[in-house]
């Protein structure tokens, strides 16, 4: 092979695994539905606990962060605010503080997955009858399918 089709099969490849890389990350922003924002409305009166997302955890960075509100009761969790896009996002509540991966892989066994986060300038999601947020302090937004941290929000001290 010449030089010059050396070089061509290396940015030929080099284009093609950008754009894969540009199509996983642009895709469920092209895909997420609108902020259910009649449910997210409703909520804010019957909050037992609420919390905020913000920029500043240890583990968030320009690709992975949060920031708005949450609200939390016995029936839904709601959140007005804005979340970094990204695929197969999870909701689920901690026994503890969690801003790390390292610190959401240990207590991943401890916590509830709540649900499915697909849209990112709010959400509402049902609380199964079986969760207890007595039973936990803190809601965590987590990326299942690159491990990936993304935010957290205290609602509760321990104890």
């Amino acid at each position: 092979m010449t030089l010059k089709k050396v070089l061509l099969f290396v940015t030929h490849i080099v284009a093609i695994g950008f754009g894969f890389a540009l199509g996983i990350y642009a895709l469920p922003i092209l895909t997420a539905p609108p902020a259910p924002t009649e449910q997210i409305i409703q909520h804010f009166d019957k909050a037992e606990f609420t919390a905020s997302f913000d920029k500043e955890r240890q583990d968030s960075d320009f690709f992975h962060w949060g920031e708005g509100k949450v609200m939390l009761s016995a029936e839904h969790i709601s959140f007005v605010g804005e979340l970094a896009p990204g695929p197969d996002y999870k909701l689920y509540l901690s026994p503890e503080y969690v801003e790390t991966e390292e610190k959401f892989n240990q207590l991943k066994s401890q916590m509830v997955q709540v649900g499915d986060v697909k849209s990112f300038n709010g959400f509402s999601l049902e609380v199964d009858k079986a969760i207890n947020l007595q039973d936990y302090t803190t809601v965590v937004i987590w990326c299942e399918s690159f491990g990936e941290f993304i935010t957290s929000a205290r609602y509760r001290e321990q104890g």
